[in-house]
Order: structure tokens, then C-alpha cells, then sequence
């Protein structure tokens, strides 16, 4: 027996009808069974799941979700586990804590521990795009029909403080999904303590020493409140056993007769009508479904007054005001809802929708709070479910009825489940303005599914809530305001933060981000100014390579214009990519008299491109005529971030068209199809910071300075003006156009017949050299004579691993290594000219007093 306490509140949870256990029959015929607290069955049933990677589903008696319950005992077992984690973390740690839901299963539990901890701002994760929203996160739930869950905050600063992260799931059986939630949180907002909270602990003791395992490897306190726990006993073969029982039940409820009542408790009310009964819908996912006879749903429409800017739920963040806000309103709205239940109605159910839990909830236990009505709760859910009309068995009757939202993933069945027959006098429908649709009113509809078991329907719909939009986007910032660069060379899509110190020295920088403290996008490295000697080297390599880089731009031009587009508008990665734009524009201009549009964009390793630049570009120009363009790969680490980014963006925004093709000067990692050269020579451009770079700083993204409808930001370093060669470097190597012009474009037509697809070379090299030398991280590897001049610049680097032979294009790395005190390794058959490998173990105790790199 469980008792949850909410507000002076006791409620018992017990055994099911006539105390037969609602996990009974599945433990009987597949032999699975829990141990553990005494309290496990009363809090937990088990059923089967249509699901063909895990057979039993531990059904909660306490969620709302599966199972009708007082929404007293729902709302009080959150309220009692936020409590507890409020003790745990104490006052001053919960002012600064963010709770985070899992969607959709807990997204009200999630609500409601947020509530009992009372100090901390909410977010659960959604299976929803919503247009206009970039995701600040995501991440997989393996066991799951449906995996994939966005994290869309309207202000991205929800998620970058650095007070604790409370996770709340229903249940905790493996680990994996947290697992995963940590592991792309951390490595995007890094923080000390996570609380992973639960109704009940399910995990083996290998799934438990997994947990403390990676909380060891990222250095953070990791905690665990549940209201019980034990384990799950499954034996060998379940899963198929399983499998087999799911397909003879399904069939046998397929040949049955569709309009047969449903037995025990359950026979409470009359026999549903043809067609409309409790088993799967006829056809597959996405087909047409034959409607069913009988008339159209007969319901009434409540009108709550749903509070003006309340969020519907924590979709896009949930905050203490918020809460404020509702808790005044609900017995307003309560009281609207029992006027609006028919005359002695003694039993009603709320059904909430889908993720649309917490809502519904709070509706539902004020009216039992100020009624003398027993009210249930429960919502519809995506989850499929075997229902067995028998005491032992937690699913006893399902009612199916096509999804009403227009999902993203397409159409599909829902599912309410122990609702048909369970003798209700009214059930009220809460949806959200998203789930308002003809498909929810069809004679098919969920609505025409209820009308069938109850002899009252009503429908409260609540406002979908949507993040304001900003109506206009600020137009590119251009030279001279910004960069040294002419107006129409580029026009960068940024916003100008050089009045904010964001410098840090490179050894504080190189601390705080490998310890997990900091991003590397939320600070910048102080600007390198070159000796006298570094420059004369500079300039001597600028005059001995410029042909040879012309002769790439002109490569790397002429098949984009030849694959690509006629027309290509250049967005180039910044700040990298910026000089190559520039000049691949220059060469279609003196080639082919095209003017190209040009613009520089922010991508961030981890956090990915600014999703407000594609927008900009979205609205002027096509999509499919963006050519995004950086200076050279190195592994391959910013081309998969933009597919990813990609992706992502088109998910949140519903914009196709951008190509995840990246076309750069330099490929020696094999990782694109459009390029100018794979050999690994030096590239003048690496050799600098911002003054090659139109004296612009690396970009920074930041919450406290980007907000959600802000470009990314750079600064503008005037100060350095003296010492600036963007523009030399830039007429070095379009003075060399005409004479490599004919070559460039010969060998652009040979490589347009060849086979371009990628290898992957880099990545596969930089795994083996990260094994190799016992770093056991490819992000501090840097591949290349770019990258490896970019580890000089800007981090600490360890040691340089030059290949065996390298001549002049290597001077200028062994310059900065003598400088800095780092040893140069010649290896025979390096896949690049050299790697720069950064500290490992870094911290400002690891170097010398000199400030110089030491061997670990």
C-alpha cells in the first residue's frame, strides 16, 4: 500500500478489483514479475505492449495516464517527489534548479514536481515542432514507438544556468533515456548536479553502476528520488512469448463480434455501438479507415477563459508566474466545468491529450476539490497497448481513434484506454487550439469514440501557446561599420557585440572548457599579435602560395556553378569560410561576370548554425541556391554539424531546400564532394586571427547576450586596424586569377567526371591518433595545417605531429611551437602535412611556470 500526501491530503492506492493484482495475468503467462518495495503493486500493473522492442509495459496506477485516477492522488504523488527533491537540494540550489519532463508520459508529473519544489522554472520535451522555435536539444528514447523528443524553450537561458537539472520520468527501468538526456545536455550546458526523479526505480544493479559510472566521467553529481523501487524479472525468450500472445489476442479480438460488452466491473454500461467498440481500428498506419455507422458525436463546448499568455504546459517553459497565474484562475475554470456537467452527474472522468497532461490535471483535481463529485483522470496516449478484459490485467479495455493533431511523423491511431464501460456519467475532452481539428470531431474521432460509453461529452479546447515571433530580422551588418572588408564583399549576418569584454586568457579558457565549465562559443581566446618574424613569414608564404590557392578557388567555383546553381547565393561559415567566400565571389565575377550575393553565417560545434540566419536567408532568397562555404576540413566535425543543424531547423521551421553540402577551398579530410584540392598545404588565411578575417572575432553564442530571436554574435576589433591584411591577402590571390584560370577550370571538369563521394579519411586518422597518443577525444585533435595552426592561436596545445619531410609549408607551425614551447613529433605516413594535439589533462597546474606546455 502507497500513500501520497499532498497538501494534508492521504489517499491509498490499492490492488485492483476483489485485490487481484492488475499484473497478475501477464506474470502468470510470461513469467515476468517485480520485487522490491511493498508498495510495487499497488503503484504498478503490467500489460503487453504492440511494440516489437520491449513485450510488457509497467502500467502506473498513479500517472494518469493509463489507468482513471483521482487526480488528487496524481497531482500529490509529483507534489510529494518535488518535496523531497526541494530537501534535497535545499532552498538555495532549488532557486537555481530547472525541472525538465519527459514527453509524453510524464510531462505532468513533471509539472507537478516542479510545483512541489515551488521555486524552479519547468520544460518538458515535446515530439512537436512548432514553427519558429530552434531546439535547444534533443535526444533518443530507445525502447520507445516514437523516439525522438525536442527540447524547444521559448528563452534558451532556461537550459544554460548552472544550477541543477531535475529529470523526471514515470519510470526508471534501464537508465538509457536519461543516459542520453545527460549526455547531449552536458556536452551543450555543462553543470555539476542532476536529480533524476521517478514514481519508481526499475533498474538492475549493472543499469544503477552505469549511472554512477558516467556521472564519474563527466564530473557531475548525479541523485535519485522515487516514490519505490525493485526490479523487473524477465526471463529468457520474453519477448517473443510476448510478441506471440499480443498477435492471438489481436486476432481473436478481430474475429469477435465489435459490439460485445465487456465483462466484470466493466459491464457497468451498455454495449458500445457497431463498429466504435474497444479493439484496433481497421487498416494500417496512415491508410483510410472505413467510418463507422451511427450518428456524429453529440458534445457540448466548454468555455474555460483560459487566462490570457498562460502556457497550455511546459512546451516552451513553465515559470513560478505562471503558476501564480493558474493557481488563480482554476476555480474560476472549475467552476465553469460543473456548470456545465449534466444535472446529478455523480461520476466523471477528465481525459487529458497526449502531452496536454498538466492542464487537465489541475482541472480536474479542483473540481474534486470544490464538487462532491468523484472525479477520475487519465489521458489519451500514442503508447500501443494489448487491452484484456480480465481483473489481472492492468489494460482492460482500448479505445482507438485517429490522431488529431497532424503530427509531425504523420497520421497514426491514438489511444484512451480503461475508459470504455467504466461508467461514467459525463466525460469532458481537454484538448489544446493544436488538437482542435475536423479529425477530432469525424465520426471516427475521439469524440464519436466517448459519445459511444458515456451519455454526456463535453470539449474544452485551451489555447495552443506559441513564442511571439519578432515580425523582422535586422539586415546584414557590412564594412566599414563592420569589418574591414568593402559593403558588398559580405554582408554578415550577426550582431555586433564589440563593446562587450568577452576575452579570457587561453589557459583559463582551455580549463573551463575541457572541465565542462564553459563552451568554447561563450568566450573568446585574447587575440594573437604576431612577432615581426611571424609576419615576414606570413607575407613570404602569401607570395609563394597565392597560385596555387587561386587556382583552388577557381576549382571549388566552377563546380559549384556547374552541380550547384547557376546562381549561387555564398554563405560561408564564419569566420573561416568568410575569406573563401570573398574570393570564390571575386573568381564568378571576373570569370563570368556574375554578381553573387555573400553572406557570413555563425555555426557553433555542439550548438549548431544560427537557426534566425537561416530565416533571414529563407525569406530573400531561395534555399535551394545556398551554397554554404568554409576554408578546409579537418576531421569533417563542422560537416556533420551542419546536416545535423539541417535537419533540425527543417523539423522546427518546416523550411526545406538548404543543402547540407558544404563546398570548401581545402578537403584533405575526404569529407565533401565540393572542393578546390585535398592536399594539406598552408593556407595563408589559418595563419592569422581576425586580421585576415576583415578584423572580425571568432562568433560567440551566448544566453545572456543571444536571445532567442538575436543573430549570433562577433565582435569588430577597430583597435587592430594597423596591423590588418585581410584585403591584402585577398587582391594576393585574385591578382593570380588569369593566369591560373584556364588550369582551374580544366581541372574543375575533370573532377566533375570523377567519383567525389567522401571517405571519411580525417575522421577514421584522428580516431587512430586519438587512440594512439591516449587522448580518448577526437575534439582535441586538430587535423591539418589550418587546424593546427588554429591550436597555436587560440588554445594549449600539447604537441604538433608533423609529417616526415614537411618543408615550407610547415615554417610558420614551427615558429608558434618554438614560441610556445611545444615539441614537434615527425611520424612517417601522417595522412596530413601535421596535427596539433591540445593539452588532454589540461589545466594551468599542467604547464610550467613559463606559461609553456609540459608533458603529461
Amino acid at each position: 500500500m502507497e500513500k501520497a500526501v499532498n497538501e494534508g491530503e492521504h489517499r491509498e492506492v490499492r490492488d485492483g478489483a476483489d485485490g487481484v493484482w492488475s499484473g497478475s495475468w501477464v506474470a502468470e503467462r510470461l513469467g515476468v514479475g517485480l520485487a522490491g518495495d511493498d508498495r510495487l503493486t499497488g503503484l504498478l500493473g503490467l500489460a503487453l505492449r504492440r511494440n516489437p522492442k520491449r513485450a510488457h509495459l509497467l502500467v502506473s496506477n498513479v500517472l494518469g495516464k493509463h489507468v482513471p485516477q483521482s487526480p488528487s492522488v496524481v497531482y500529490g504523488y509529483g507534489v510529494e517527489l518535488g518535496r523531497r527533491v526541494r530537501e534535497l537540494l535545499g532552498d538555495d540550489e532549488a532557486r537555481r534548479a530547472v525541472v525538465l519532463g519527459y514527453a509524453e508520459t510524464a510531462t505532468g508529473l513533471g509539472h507537478s514536481v516542479a510545483d512541489g519544489l515551488g521555486l524552479a522554472p519547468y520544460l518538458h520535451s515535446t515530439r512537436r515542432p512548432v514553427a519558429g522555435v530552434a531546439p535547444a536539444g534533443g535526444f533518443e528514447e530507445s525502447h520507445s514507438h516514437a523516439t525522438s523528443h525536442l527540447l524547444l524553450p521559448e528563452d534558451p537561458a532556461l537550459l544554460t544556468g548552472d544550477g541543477p537539472l531535475v529529470l523526471v520520468d514515470d519510470e526508471f527501468s534501464t537508465g538509457n533515456t536519461v543516459l542520453n538526456t545527460v549526455r547531449d545536455l552536458h556536452g551543450r550546458y555543462p553543470r555539476r548536479r542532476y536529480v533524476v526523479v521517478a514514481l519508481v526505480d526499475m533498474r538492475s544493479s549493472a543499469d544503477a553502476g552505469r549511472l554512477e559510472a558516467f556521472a564519474r566521467e563527466i564530473g557531475a553529481r548525479v541523485d535519485l528520488v522515487a516514490a519505490a523501487s525493485g526490479t523487473v524479472r524477465l526471463p529468457e525468450g520474453v519477448l517473443e512469448k510476448g510478441q506471440e500472445l499480443v498477435a492471438r489476442y489481436e486476432a481473436e479480438a478481430s474475429s469477435s463480434s465489435a459490439g460485445a460488452a465487456p465483462s466484470g466491473p466493466f459491464a457497468q454500461f451498455p454495449a458500445p455501438l457497431e463498429g466504435v467498440a474497444d479493439t484496433p481500428l481497421s487498416g494500417a498506419r496512415g491508410t483510410a479507415r472505413p467510418a463507422p455507422t451511427g450518428p456524429q458525436p453529440d458534445y457540448d463546448r466548454i468555455d474555460l477563459h483560459w487566462p490570457a499568455g498562460l502556457p497550455d504546459g511546459g512546451r516552451h517553459g513553465f515559470t513560478p508566474a505562471h503558476r501564480e497565474l493558474l493557481e488563480d484562475a482554476l476555480p474560476a475554470m472549475a467552476r465553469r466545468l460543473a456548470d456545465a456537467l449534466p444535472q446529478g452527474a455523480r461520476r466523471v472522468h477528465i481525459l487529458g491529450f497526449e502531452e496536454l497532461m498538466y492542464a487537465p490535471l489541475r482541472l480536474a483535481r479542483e473540481l474534486e476539490r470544490a464538487t462532491g463529485i468523484e472525479v477520475r483522470y487519465s489521458t489519451t496516449t500514442r503508447s500501443p497497448v494489448l487491452a484484456v478484459d480480465d481483473p489481472g490485467y492492468a489494460i482492460r479495455t482500448r479505445l482507438a481513434f485517429p490522431a488529431h493533431d497532424d503530427p509531425a511523423d504523420g497520421p497514426g491511431e491514438r489511444y484512451a484506454y480503461n475508459v470504455a464501460g467504466a461508467g461514467f456519467d459525463a466525460v469532458v475532452a481537454v484538448v489544446d487550439s493544436a488538437g482542435d481539428t475536423p479529425a477530432l470531431h469525424a465520426p471516427d474521432g475521439l469524440l464519436a469514440r466517448l459519445a459511444a460509453h458515456t451519455p454526456r461529452v463535453l470539449l474544452a479546447v485551451i489555447p495552443s501557446y506559441a513564442p511571439e515571433r519578432p515580425s523582422m530580422l535586422p539586415e546584414p551588418l557590412r564594412g566599414p561599420a563592420f569589418s574591414s572588408y568593402a559593403p558588398e564583399e559580405v554582408g554578415w549576418l550577426l550582431q555586433d557585440l564589440s563593446d562587450v569584454t568577452l576575452e579570457a586568457p587561453t589557459e583559463e579558457r582551455e580549463e573551463a572548457i575541457q572541465s565542462g565549465g564553459a563552451h568554447y562559443a561563450e568566450s573568446l581566446p585574447v587575440e594573437y599579435q604576431p612577432s615581426e618574424q611571424y609576419q615576414e613569414l606570413f607575407h613570404a608564404a602569401l607570395k609563394e602560395s597565392a597560385a596555387r590557392i587561386a587556382q583552388a578557388v577557381g576549382v571549388v567555383t566552377e563546380t559549384v556553378l556547374a552541380e550547384r546553381s547557376p546562381r549561387p547565393v555564398l554563405v560561408s561559415l564564419a569566420r573561416a569560410g568568410t575569406p573563401v567566400g570573398i574570393l570564390m565571389r571575386r573568381w564568378a565575377r571576373h570569370r563570368h561576370g556574375l554578381d553573387l550575393p555573400h553572406y557570413a553565417v555563425s555555426i557553433v560545434r555542439g550548438r549548431g548554425i544560427d537557426a534566425n540566419a537561416l530565416r533571414w536567408l529563407a525569406r530573400h532568397h531561395d534555399p535551394r541556391d545556398v551554397v554554404f562555404v568554409d576554408g578546409w576540413t579537418g576531421k569533417g566535425a563542422i560537416t556533420r554539424e551542419l546536416a545535423q543543424a539541417l535537419e533540425e531547423f527543417e523539423k522546427s521551421d518546416g523550411i526545406t531546400g538548404f543543402s547540407p553540402e558544404i563546398a570548401v577551398l581545402a578537403d584533405p579530410g575526404s569529407c565533401v564532394r565540393t572542393y578546390g584540392t585535398r592536399e594539406d598545404f598552408l593556407i595563408p588565411s589559418a595563419c592569422l586571427n581576425s586580421t585576415v578575417s576583415g578584423l572580425i572575432s571568432r562568433t560567440v553564442l551566448r544566453a545572456d547576450l543571444v536571445g532567442p530571436h538575436d543573430f549570433h554574435g562577433a565582435k569588430f576589433y577597430r583597435e587592430l586596424a594597423a596591423t590588418d591584411v585581410s584585403v591584402a591577402f585577398l587582391d594576393a590571390v585574385s591578382a593570380r586569377f588569369p593566369e591560373v584560370a584556364d588550369a582551374a577550370c580544366a581541372q574543375a571538369k575533370e573532377l566533375l567526371a570523377t567519383d567525389r563521394s567522401p571517405t571519411w579519411e580525417g575522421w577514421a586518422a584522428v580516431e587512430r591518433i586519438s587512440a594512439e597518443y591516449a587522448i580518448h577525444d577526437v575534439n582535441l585533435v586538430k587535423p591539418g595545417v589550418g587546424e593546427t595552426t588554429r591550436v597555436m592561436l587560440r588554445r594549449v596545445p600539447w604537441k604538433v605531429l608533423a609529417r616526415a619531410g614537411a618543408g615550407s609549408d610547415l615554417d610558420h607551425v614551427r615558429l608558434l611551437a618554438e614560441q610556445r614551447g611545444v615539441p614537434v613529433e615527425e611520424v612517417d605516413g601522417l595522412p596530413y602535412t601535421c596535427v596539433g594535439l591540445i593539452h588532454p589533462k589540461y589545466t594551468r597546474g599542467a604547464t610550467g611556470a613559463d606559461g609553456k606546455a609540459v608533458a603529461l
